[in-house]
Parts: C-alpha cells; structure tokens; sequence
C-alpha cells in the first residue's frame, strides 16, 4: 500500500520513480566495457587480433543488457513497439527487442492510499469547512492507465477533490456531521464512474476531519447541550406518563378486588417491619380490618395499650 500527499501547489508524490536505474547501471557497465578495450592493447600480452571481436561483443552488450528487466510481483510494464503499444509484461525476466521495444511506464497495482482535501468550501447552509479525507484505489488496467492518462496519479486526486467539494456543497452542515459514511459512499461512486474508463478503480472514501470556525463550534456546543436537556425532559414526561398509566390500571384492579388490596397493605407493613430500625405509626383503621385475625400481633398491641392508665 502506497501513500500518496497532496500539498497547496499540487499533488506531492511519494510513489517511486521511473524505473530506470537499471538502465543507467547497465548502460555505465557497458561504457565502462568499452573503456576497458580501448586500454586493451596498451597492456602486455594482449593480442591485437582480438580487438575487433571485443569491440563487437562491446556493442552488442551495449544494446542487449539494457534489453533485460526485471519486475517486481507487483509492478506491470507497459511496452511499445515502435512507438505503439504491444503488450503489458510483467512480473519477473522480462526481454524487450532491441531498438525496437520500450516500455513506457512501470506500473504499481498495489492499493494506493491518498489524502486530499476540498479546502475551503462552503455548504448548503453557507457554512465555510475544510474537509479531509483518504482515497483507497488501484490500477486494475495498466495499459489505459498509461496510455489514456498523462499522469493517472494526479486525475485520481484532481476528482476526488471535485467530487468531495461537490458533495459539500451539496448537503447542509448537520446531514454532513450525521451521515458522514453516506456522503463518503456518493464520493466514491462519482469518482469511481469517473476512473473506470481510465483502468482505475476506487475502493473506498474515508473522511478523516471536518474543521468549522471556532465561532461556529461555540454555538453547535450550546445548541446541542440544549437538545440533550430537552432531550431528557421528553423522557422524564414520558416516563411520568408511562408511570401514571400504569398506576391508574393498578387502581382498577384493587377498586375490583379487596383481597388484592389487603394483600397489598400487608406487603407495605411487612417491608417496612424488615428495617427493624425504625418506627412505624400504623392507623387504627387498619389495625381494626386487621384484627380479625390478629397479623402481626397488632390485636394485642392494642389491648395492651388500652390497659395501661
């Protein structure tokens, strides 16, 4: 996976040059051989007989060792073969005819990561934000990759950044902070439509940071604290209202049986007489529907009382 950064002038590439290094070395091995036999004659015992087969092996290694590349598992190389395209080759030994055949670019197929932003830009509601965000995309055809695009790396960049400024523009601030996967999933598929044709796919859109004036970060503060409060207060209600429901329905049910009350007021005394650290004043009415059967010995709590002067 490659990261790719954009700067203010334009997008900075990370990604790795041009293959040709290998070039280069060979082709200063080759000038180095030739050197050699150019000094060959000037050292004792060398047979000057010889020298014209070393200068044709000379040559012939100056047009075949460039012909000889090796690739990488993930790197495909686009050649051409008088100036038009002939194949995409790659990965391992790769042989291109002398003179003949040239690879235009080495391609990376990896997935590549690029970070982008949409600046300033204002929304629906008319709210300036800076929005960054990643682009996770590959190259899935190098040869329209090369030979459709000057510079595929950069139309990536250039239409993510359209497609993010379009789709901030598009939405007001409030459904850009809640629905952030969405509008990131709209990015996506107006980009991918876009570097389809080019051999490009783009796998994901990531917003990473949405940054808003500090004015304007005061006052969603406060707006939402204020929903959260009111928030609360709705559920207390209905909590209350929910409670009261259930209350009335309790009270139907008691108003139809007398037992179930009963049963119910013993509940209450038998929870508080398991505190059995308190006082607890009990009306004499309910002492009086309790006697009959003398719960709690109440009966004889009051007898005892009557008899004291």
């Amino acid at each position: 996976m490659k990261l790719l950064k954009t700067g203010g002038e334009g997008p900075v590439k990370n990604s790795a040059p041009k293959k040709r290094s290998d070039h280069l070395r060979l082709r200063i091995l080759a000038l180095l051989f030739c050197a050699a036999l150019g000094f060959g004659p000037a050292v004792p015992g060398f047979p000057e007989n010889s020298l014209p087969l070393l200068g044709a092996l000379g040559a012939l290694a100056i047009l075949v060792l460039p012909s000889v590349r090796k690739l990488n598992e993930w790197e495909r190389a686009v050649v051409l073969r008088f100036g038009r395209f002939h194949r995409v080759r790659g990965p391992g030994i790769v042989f291109l005819l002398p003179l003949a055949d040239h690879i235009a670019r080495i391609v990376d197929i990896r997935i590549r990561v690029t970070d982008f932003s949409a600046q300033e830009t204002l929304t629906l509601d008319s709210v300036t934000v800076t929005v960054d965000a990643l682009c996770f995309w590959l190259v899935w055809d190098p040869e329209k990759a090369v030979l459709e695009l000057e510079q595929y790396e950069e139309a990536v960049i250039l239409s993510s950044k359209t497609a993010l400024r379009s789709a901030v523009s598009s939405h007001d601030l409030s459904t850009f902070l809640a629905h952030g996967e969405i509008i990131a999933k709209q990015i996506r598929g107006d980009v991918d439509a876009k570097t389809t044709d080019w051999g490009i796919t783009v796998q994901h859109i990531e917003i990473t940071d949405i940054q808003i004036p500090e004015a304007l970060q005061d006052s969603l503060s406060r707006a939402a604290q204020a929903e959260r409060e009111k928030q609360g207060r709705v559920l207390l209600a209905e909590a209350e209202i929910e409670i009261a429901a259930k209350l009335k329905e309790a009270a139907a049910l008691y108003g139809e049986n007398q037992d179930a009350l009963k049963l119910k007021v013993l509940s209450i005394l038998n929870e508080g007489l398991k505190a059995g650290n308190s006082m607890m004043l009990v009306p004499s009415a309910i002492t009086e529907e309790l006697k009959a059967r003398d719960i709690f010995g109440l009966e004889a709590l009051t007898e005892l009382q009557r008899r004291k002067p």
